[in-house]
């Protein structure tokens, strides 16, 4: 296939290959995630990611090798967007030490005392991911972080906060 130089050229040029490409992406990403719904899902999501670079006329050259690159781009994100959720279901579901409920029968009264006492930036992370209910990625946006360094801000917070919230506690129960 020659090398279309205009956008025009490289959107006809997608559409002369989709058929012959869209087996060939498919089949790439089914044979990898072994899941059809996903495979179709990503299929998808790859031939819109060309079509936008063909838009944003970031294309050489339309191929088949070109649209599967993309599809292992697309794979690669979903295994990390999978990867990113079962490392925060696993933050929220490791069981304390001692077994302790203390994270379902909190005063709020009590824990409102403790965030308050807390640096800004772990009272900020908290409240935007406890309080308000924002996912993760959605409260790594508003604090202006990676979603990586904010999980890694959430332990920290979520540990302050116990050990706060425990030596007040403690501090009523000896008084």
């Amino acid at each position: 296939m020659s090398q279309p130089t205009s956008t025009a050229d490289h959107g006809s040029a997608l559409l002369e290959l989709y058929d012959r490409a869209l087996p060939e992406v498919y089949g790439y990403l089914l044979h990898r995630c072994r899941n059809r719904t996903t495979a179709e899902d990503l299929t998808a999501e790859s031939f819109m990611a060309a079509v936008e670079s063909i838009r944003r006329d970031a294309v050489r050259e339309v191929t088949t090798a070109w649209l599967v690159g993309i599809a292992r781009h697309k794979l690669v994100d979903h295994w990390r967007r999978l990867e990113r959720e079962a490392r925060n279901l696993r933050a929220v579901d490791e069981p304390s030490v001692d077994d302790d409920p203390w994270d379902a029968e909190l005063d709020g009264f009590a824990a409102r005392d403790v965030l308050d006492r807390l640096g800004a930036h772990h009272r900020a992370a908290l409240t935007l991911r406890y309080v308000d209910d924002l996912p993760v990625p959605r409260v790594a946006e508003v604090l202006d972080r990676t979603v990586h360094a904010t999980e890694t801000l959430l332990v920290r917070a979520r540990r302050a906060f116990r050990e706060l919230y425990e030596q007040l506690h403690d501090e009523e129960v000896t008084t």
